[in-house]
């Protein structure tokens, strides 16, 4: 923990500000382990090399888009992490501020944001995916 050290412009008193800072080493927390919601998309991503936030499931998909992204992936016959935004609102909005990106579905490639439906699509239909996932 850092101090900071602030000289008032009224009176010449010192205080002391303590700055909380993250450990170097420390690994991304689930809310389960105390965590907050940030932290939690942090590790998902950290911990899976592909993960598909979407709304449903890949095999009950509750928008096109999602079902799109879905089958995207689907079709590389490798496993990928999918959450559910829709039973977590929490998740929902935190994950549109997590990647600066306002639409869902959303899909990370080993650690990487790729970006939504309509981007995985191009990438997928020119052959960039295909290459972004033989290398993990």
């Amino acid at each position: 923990m850092g101090k900071i050290e602030v000289n008032t412009m009224t009176e010449k008193k010192k205080i002391s500000l303590n700055i909380v800072q993250p450990q170097e080493n420390e690994e991304p927390k689930s809310r389960v382990e105390g965590g907050d919601v940030m932290s939690e998309i942090a590790a998902e991503v950290a911990n899976n090399k592909i993960v598909l936030y979407m709304k449903g499931t890949p095999s009950e998909p509750r928008c096109g888009f999602s079902a799109r992204a879905s089958q995207i992936l689907g079709s590389f016959s490798v496993p990928f992490h999918h959450v559910d935004i829709l039973v977590d609102p929490e998740k929902r909005q935190a994950i549109k501020e997590f990647s600066n990106w306002p639409t869902i579905p959303q899909v990370y490639v080993g650690g990487e944001f790729l970006g939504g439906s309509d981007i995985l699509t191009q990438m997928y239909e020119n052959g960039q995916l295909d290459t972004v996932i033989k290398a993990l």
